[in-house]
């Protein structure tokens, strides 16, 4: 009789900092289905670790799914996304914090596979980062930047700074906020962000600058737009 090898014994461990395809990173992450949260970026293996920390990112994350999600929800035709892996490229499989994307039907750059996972470039990722020294501002900004990812979010809660990039031109520049202090996204029309309120963790301000951004003529336009698709 022949004995069939447990997979696990026939297929290798991922391990932090293995170059891998894609194929292979994905090949070895679903043969161990009690890993977290593991990424590929730049063709090399990021295994997160399996606990949070609360203030250093937990409560962050939550705060930005709040906002994002109220978004969402005003925004037929948009979908959020929570910790989805994106299959961006043949070198590259992230798991972002957060994604914001517009639905392929409507002209959205991303789409869905047959399997469920998003591929291509969503319009808007955000990722929670301790400090400046997290692979989100280096590794991971270059990936996306490159795959088209049209705004990026970045925010380092322990320097207590959120950066906003937007593609131009191939390259990365950063949004600057209006008079107010208010970030405004050009890719989602009343997508604001007032964020001096949200660093200081004043979520009903975060949520009233949403509201008017909301309300605002450009986001009556964009929904007007997206609406058929949705």
């Amino acid at each position: 009789m022949v004995k069939t090898l447990p997979q696990h014994w026939t297929i290798p461990l991922l391990e932090n900092g293995d170059k891998l395809s894609l194929y292979e990173f994905e090949r070895r992450y679903n043969a161990m289905p009690k890993l977290k949260k593991a990424e590929l970026i730049e063709g090399i293996v990021y295994i997160m670790p399996a606990t949070l920390r609360f203030r250093s990112h937990g409560q962050a994350h939550g705060w930005i799914l709040t906002w994002l999600g109220t978004y969402e929800v005003a925004t037929p035709g948009v979908a959020l996304g929570v910790e989805p892996t994106v299959r961006l490229d043949l070198d590259n499989e992230p798991q972002p914090d957060a994604v914001l994307l517009i639905n392929p039907e409507a002209g959205g750059q991303a789409r869905l596979s047959d399997d469920d996972y998003i591929e291509g470039a969503p319009e808007l990722i955000v990722e929670i980062a301790a400090s400046s020294v997290a692979i989100d501002l280096h590794a991971k900004k270059q990936a996306y930047r490159r795959n088209g990812v049209k705004e990026y979010i970045v925010w380092q809660v322990l320097d207590q700074k959120l950066t906003w990039f937007y593609l131009e031109q191939g390259e990365y520049l950063e949004l600057a906020s209006d008079s107010d202090g208010i970030l405004r996204s050009q890719i989602f029309p009343g997508l604001w962000l007032g964020v001096a309120e949200l660093l200081a963790g004043n979520m009903q301000s975060v949520l009233t600058i949403l509201q008017t951004g909301l309300q605002s003529p450009e986001h009556a336009a964009f929904v007007q737009r997206l609406e058929p698709f949705a």
